[in-house]
């Protein structure tokens, strides 16, 4: 029997119709909608300047497990004192956007941040890692502060004497910090239940090839990466952080966009293209990969402009110091209420001030100076975490983890962890372009400044340098005007 076109066109619309209403659909254009109208109005958002430029605080964006405390310790503190760090590092309930004199914030909160900043006024920098890399690394980073619990008979004990601990001391704890905060107490209460399995089993002597699929040890790779603690936090982490749309966001949508954003994956593109935006606008952008050149690239961007701000800082001071030392002694009766509070003497006052004087200007720092300490503290700091990492895996042998170890891991694994990071991967892509073009314009930069040296590096050369650039206008001008007068006596005497 065959069947007349014109009811077969009429049978073909009224299923056609049954599928756009059905619940997928509609729930795709809720999602479409909502995804759609957070990505307009973020990139509204963003600030139209010159992005080479350093603003008055300078925002580091830390993706974990990127190398960016390496860059905290080794880099910035050697650029900023303690006394113009944001108070508050790591840790959303201590930030204090009030405090107007803070020069340095670096936290592992995501770009929504920016939102309690003063945007004009605010450079951001951030490093992005292979996320392959990146991933192995969060898995592997959980695993080792977890085990170092493993101390304790059980797991209550070991939560009791975290929580008197973190009481106790005033600094900020990894249990403190997104996403350890939730990956280390996940972690660690998985490491104990395996451990008392083992033991109900008898089992003692384990042997296996591949650390990272121990299952009787540890929670294995493949398990993790598929543990829906992983999809909300740790698969295409880097780009959400840089939209701003982890779940630790200050952002009231951001929950809502991530989760159509993983329900329909084409809706992806959309965060990718606000994140790619964001990191065009952003003063540095290094890679972890090549952390030597990047460090070094850091240091002549991001360290050189530091550097000549702090300079003008001083001089600035130096100058108003000057001015108050003529002027009534009354003039100086007004508290600095943010960073003299809670009723510290003057005298206290004083001596911080001027430690902190004493660590901004050591030795009047360069970027020579700056490359040369990183050397030094990059070799003690890695000495230090290599030590921490042996003591903790040995609780979890024969598990250990090594760039050895990663490439026994299977194949089907490795392309698992691909899909799962299909916005990173093409965010790291577009990371390396910009990478490169910085690397380029820093080449640029540094070998005119080698030609022309002094002209373009302080105040009174760049005053030297529009001098002379007046004068080459002038000389150009009246050479034109002699041509003109020229012209006109030869033409005149043709006639």
């Amino acid at each position: 029997m065959i069947m007349d076109p014109a009811l077969k066109f009429a049978v073909l619309l009224i299923l056609f119709g049954f599928v756009n209403a059905s619940p997928t659909n509609n729930d795709f254009g809720r999602c479409e909608g909502i995804v759609k109208k957070w990505a307009l109005s973020s990139l509204d958002q963003e600030v139209k300047g010159d992005k080479h430029t350093l603003q008055d605080l300078l925002f580091f964006l830390h993706v974990p497990r990127t190398g960016g405390r390496t860059y905290f310790h080794c880099l910035l503190k050697k650029l900023y004192s303690s006394s113009l760090e944001c108070p508050r590092s790591y840790d959303k309930l201590r930030f204090d956007p009030r405090k107007t004199k803070c020069r340095l914030l670096v936290t592992h909160d995501d770009y929504s941040m920016m939102s309690k900043l003063p945007r004009e006024k605010t450079s951001v920098v951030t490093i992005l890692r292979n996320p392959i890399d990146r991933v192995f690394s969060t898995y592997e980073f959980s695993v080792e502060v977890a085990a170092r619990f493993l101390v304790h008979p059980n797991l209550t004990s070991a939560t009791q004497m975290a929580g008197r601990l973190r009481a106790k001391t005033k600094g900020v704890s990894t249990l403190d910090i997104w996403p350890w905060k939730y990956l280390v107490p996940w972690m660690r209460e998985d490491l104990f239940a395996r451990r008392d399995a083992r033991m109900r089993k008898g089992l003692r002597d384990i042997s296996s090839n591949d650390s990272y699929n121990m299952e009787d040890v540890v929670m294995p790779l493949q398990e993790f990466i598929n543990k829906q603690v992983a999809w909300d936090i740790v698969h295409n982490g880097a780009t959400f952080q840089v939209a701003g749309l982890t779940n630790s966001s200050y952002l009231a949508e951001s929950h809502e966009v991530r989760h159509c954003v993983q329900k329909f994956k084409i809706l992806g593109d959309y965060v990718l293209q606000v994140a790619k935006k964001r990191l065009d606008n952003m003063l540095y952008v290094g890679l972890t990969e090549n952390h030597r050149e990047s460090a070094k690239m850091f240091g002549n961007v991001v360290g050189a402009q530091v550097i000549s701000q702090m300079e003008a800082s001083n001089s600035s001071v130096v100058s108003s110091n000057t001015k108050s030392e003529q002027s009534s002694s009354f003039s100086d009766s007004e508290p600095d209420i943010n960073y003299h509070q809670n009723g510290t003497s003057d005298q206290k006052s004083s001596k911080i001030a001027s430690t902190d004087h004493v660590e901004a200007s050591e030795e009047n720092m360069t970027v020579g100076k700056l490359m040369e300490s990183y050397e030094g503290c990059i070799s003690t700091l890695r000495k230090s975490q290599s030590h921490r990492r042996i003591n903790s895996l040995k609780r979890i042998s024969p598990a250990n983890f090594s760039k050895e170890a990663r490439l026994r891991v299977p194949q089907v694994v490795l392309e698992q962890i691909r899909s799962h990071n299909n916005l990173d991967l093409e965010l790291y892509k577009y990371a390396q372009v910009i990478f490169a073009k910085q690397s380029e314009h820093t080449m640029e930069k540094l070998v005119t400044t080698e030609r022309f040296p002094g002209l373009l590096n302080d105040s009174y050369g760049i005053m030297v340098w529009k001098v002379i650039l007046l004068a080459m206008s002038i000389v150009l001008l009246l050479f034109f005007y002699l041509y003109v007068n020229a012209r006109g006596r030869i033409s005149k005497v043709k006639i």
